[in-house]
């Protein structure tokens, strides 16, 4: 171990300090600047914290020489190596070379480039795509010493003098400099002369050479910009003041824009104020897009509230919020403006003294004193003042930040004992909009077939809007950025919202799609919650996997795999559990942090509206969600023609689903999944329970008013408990209350809607003219709405239509089987084309396993019948679709009970 002086400053100089302690060293003096303001350097308060000897020397040397009695105190200290973590005083040669081991500095640059102070700046402003920083040995020159260690990472597109430091140059850079003082305990320290090939020296980048020179390429403009973010600050001559330009990204070559003009002497072309910021031009024509301005004055505003930035009214305090003030005014402003006598509402922050690294102490002191009021260093850069800070923290803590307000044009309804509040426009960009020339369109109850209310009936145009957003959601925006335990906790707070309104959904989804309103409470939104909590737990657990490679030797080679979200995902979802199959592919997707612009079916679009809201409510960026009420024939094919949609989810008919493919080939070779028509076959052997049997099959066939993609579409009953079976379930059908899906009592709600209610009766028409049996049902109830009885047949044989086709209703289809002939009952109910789902009764074990071996469908049940789970991965075989919902995918999902 070595005794060790530190010569230096800042948070980076405390990090060095506390590593090279914790390694063993012993360190012998902190030599840091001196107080200002009153404020000690972090360095120096940790180290009298630790009874370190701390030196404040205002100069080391006066005209070019040590000053004598500096020196002599450096030197009392022994130190055998001197570690100057961002040195900025000139300290004597004399000192430098006074250790046993010298001297050495870190550096944020890779050495010979960008000599000088500021060497972060200059790695962005001339775009450099590797950054780094060197550990040199000190010497006479200006960074010339030899170089000891380097370290070097990628520079990214939008990378600011901030994020490179935080990502790369801070944590690196104090494991980098305790890495260099291992290498000289060790005697194995490096003294690499540095070349004179590629060496540069830029000077101190400082305001008044920070000024913008407009004519130059977008690309030069935004590195200019972010080499200069946040200090010193790239600044322009607008409207007679000036203005510094911050968060400054690359637009693609297409961008467009619509905003207000804002002119810009000396630029080749107006800027634009639009909603995402302001939009900068080159004199080659492209763009860039700056997030923030900052006037004469210190006050920081969004870009994209230019023409608006003193528009906002203030808030009334309540006396709970007037207190939070005053401990603010009193205990926190007061002990960091220690200058300043008293804290007015007019105090100016800056302007009183503060630093950033008061900027840092400000947002934790809020954060410990008001947990749910979440700041970040821009938003005090923006409300420099007092009384701007206050409103700006009470605005976060009552959810009202003015910036991010929702607009909602709520369509209510006072019904199921509640006020319930409906959106019904198009949600684009995060904002509720209407679509292209205001078209709209009825959504019908199919209670008494009566319209609920107007909706938004998406065109071409707004299907374009939604996937552009959801494009630069994805490879601009926060959400590309956030990590995955973010994205997680964003979905369970979508999740704990869902919960707050599920009495609400329900409401909706009952008037909306005709679910039972208890149903829709426990299933169609209870299960919903279920899968963005389920999936929220899989955000930080998507893994890849490391591959052993022998294609060289030495065989030191290795190969490694990472599972990477593909980008904008479209999805068109059924009407039969709207809020459940939007739940189902949506919580995977962003999950997995991908975008999604999706399509709920066009007669049943307002639980998926109100996601929307509760999804920006609970805090999703903009761009992220996108919802599009319209026409599967225009919305659906738009989609899976768009060249900038990556993936899409489909679930419905098989005929469809086939377009869908085709389009998807053609357009950009998309990846598709498909979840598709079901003739789900159950098979009820006479050794089962009867009970059960009889229970689950009512189930199979009737649960959700035979709405239902894995719905039984034929029973297959063995011939000598065949009669017993008919006659059981004929009297449960007969109990059951056919009504209002808001009454509590009632079992089987209206159909969807009047088309499918038209088709059921045709359907049923057919059976009969084909020569089976309708036992019961068959018929519309005679009663406003879209009531369909539940509907028995039986002696259906194999050829028949009813046999073969999907009812996607309340009709059960009965067929015997013989006694024992288990392989040809097999072969009878693997006769289809389609796959999703089937079951089998028996309490013969080896029976079940063997059967549900043999059964070609992606679900198969024994002795239950519809227990799906949010872990249980489901998805069919054949004409029934491919890829998987839900869980982990795996071939086959087996439940048994």
């Amino acid at each position: 171990m070595m005794r060790i002086a530190v010569i230096g400053q800042s948070v980076f100089g405390l990090e060095v300090y506390k590593e090279l302690r914790k390694e063993g060293h012993t360190i012998v003096g902190v030599f840091t600047i001196p107080d200002k303001d009153g404020k000690a350097d972090p360095l120096g308060v940790e180290a009298e914290k630790d009874g370190v000897n701390v030196f404040k020397f205002p100069r080391w040397r006066l005209k070019g020489k040590g000053i004598p009695e500096v020196v002599q105190v450096y030197k009392a200290t022994g130190a055998e190596l001197n570690v100057m973590p961002f040195c900025s005083q000139f300290i004597p040669m004399e000192v430098i070379d006074h250790p046993a081991h010298g001297s050495i500095i870190y550096h944020p640059s890779l050495l010979p480039r960008h000599r000088g102070a500021s060497a972060i700046n200059w790695t962005l402003i001339h775009g450099d795509k590797k950054g780094g920083f060197t550990v040199f040995w000190a010497d006479d020159g200006l960074d010339t010493g030899p170089i000891l260690l380097q370290r070097e990472c990628d520079v990214e597109p939008d990378d600011t003098v901030n994020t490179i430091y935080k990502r790369f140059l801070f944590p690196e850079g104090v494991k980098g400099t305790v890495d260099a003082v291992r290498l000289i305990a060790a005697g194995n320290a490096p003294k690499i002369i540095q070349p004179e090939e590629g060496a540069t020296y830029e000077g101190i980048q400082k305001k008044d050479n920070a000024k913008i020179d407009w004519n130059q390429s977008a690309q030069v403009l935004h590195n200019w910009i972010r080499g200069n973010d946040k200090v010193p600050g790239a600044w322009a001559e607008v409207d007679g003041q000036k203005v510094t330009f911050y968060g400054s990204s690359l637009l693609d070559s297409g961008a467009t824009a619509i905003g207000q003009p804002l002119e810009i002497p000396g630029a080749s072309q107006p800027g634009l104020v639009s909603k995402a910021g302001l939009m900068l031009f080159g004199n080659d024509g492209k763009a860039l897009l700056v997030k923030n301005l900052q006037f004469e004055d210190g006050k920081m505003i969004a870009a994209a509230r230019y023409f608006s930035s003193g528009s906002c009214a203030s808030v009334e305090l309540t006396e709970e919020e007037k207190a939070f003030a005053e401990q603010m005014r009193t205990s926190v402003y007061s002990s960091i403006l220690t200058n300043v006598d008293a804290i007015e509402d007019s105090t100016d922050f800056f302007k009183s003294g503060a630093a950033s690294m008061d900027v840092v102490r400000l947002v934790e002191e809020v954060k410990l004193r008001a947990s749910g009021c979440q700041l970040q260093n821009e938003d005090v850069y923006m409300n420099t003042t007092f009384q701007d800070f206050i409103q700006m923290c009470v605005r976060k803590l009552r959810g009202e930040d003015d910036e991010e307000e929702l607009v909602v044009d709520y369509v209510e309804k006072n019904i199921n004992n509640m006020t319930i509040r409906m959106p019904h426009q198009l949600f684009v960009n995060g904002e509720f909009v209407d679509a292209e020339g205001g078209k709209t369109y009825k959504t019908i109850n199919p209670t008494d077939g009566t319209a609920i209310c107007d909706v938004s009936l998406a065109q071409s145009s707004d299907v374009d809007r939604a996937v552009a957003a959801a494009k630069e959601a994805f490879e601009e925006g926060e959400w590309g950025k956030i990590n995955p335990r973010d994205r997680g906790r964003l979905l369970y707070k979508l999740a704990d919202l869902m919960e707050e309104h599920q009495e609400e959904l329900a409401t909706i989804e009952s008037m909306d799609s005709g679910a039972v309103y208890t149903l829709a409470l426990k299933t169609h939104v209870g299960m919903s919650i279920q899968t963005f909590r389920y999936f929220a737990g899989w955000c930080d657990k998507i893994q890849g996997c490391t591959i052993p490679i022998n294609q060289a030797r030495p065989n030191r080679n290795l190969t490694f795999t990472k599972k990477e979200p593909i980008g904008v995902c479209a999805i068109v979802i059924p009407w039969n559990y709207p809020l459940m199959m939007l739940a189902w592919k949506t919580a995977a997707c962003l999950a997995a942090g991908n975008t999604v612009v999706l399509k709920p079916a066009q007669v049943t679009p307002l639980t998926a509206m109100k996601f929307a809201e509760l999804a920006a409510r609970a805090g999703f960026p903009k761009g992220v969600i996108n919802i599009l009420p319209g026409s599967g024939a225009l919305v659906g094919q738009r989609l899976s023609d768009h060249p900038d949609v990556r993936k899409l989810g489909f679930t419905g008919s098989t005929e469809i689903g086939k377009h869908i493919m085709k389009s998807c080939a053609v357009s950009n070779v998309k990846k598709v999944s498909l979840e598709l028509g079901g003739k789900s076959p159950l098979i009820i052997f006479s050794d089962c329970d009867m009970d059960k049997a009889v229970r689950m099959g009512l189930s199979a066939v009737f649960f959700n008013k035979g709405e239902n993609c894995i719905a039984a579409g034929r029973l297959f009953v063995e011939e000598n408990i065949h009669d017993q079976y008919v006659k059981r379930v004929v009297e449960e059908v007969k109990k059951m209350k056919i009504g209002d899906p808001l009454d509590r009592s009632t079992d089987h709600g209206p159909q969807n809607h009047k088309a499918h209610l038209d088709k059921l009766v045709e359907y049923c028409q057919t059976g009969v003219r084909e020569g089976a049996t309708l036992v019961c049902g068959g018929k519309q109830v005679s009663r406003p709405g879209f009531f369909f009885e539940p509907t028995i047949f039986t002696d259906v044989q194999d050829h028949m239509f009813i046999a073969i086709e999907e009812s996607f209703g309340p009709v059960m289809i009965l067929s015997k089987f013989k006694s024992g002939d288990v392989d040809e009952v097999l072969r009878r109910a693997n006769a289809t084309e389609y796959g999703l789902a089937s079951g089998v009764f028996t309490r013969d074990i080896s029976k079940a396993l063997y059967v549900s071996e043999k059964l070609n469908a992606g679900t198969v049940f024994v002795n239950t019948y519809n227990k799906t789970d949010v872990a249980a991965p489901f998805g069919g075989f054949k004409q029934s679709g491919f890829g998987k919902d839900l869980g982990k995918t795996y071939n086959k999902t087996k439940t048994l009970l």
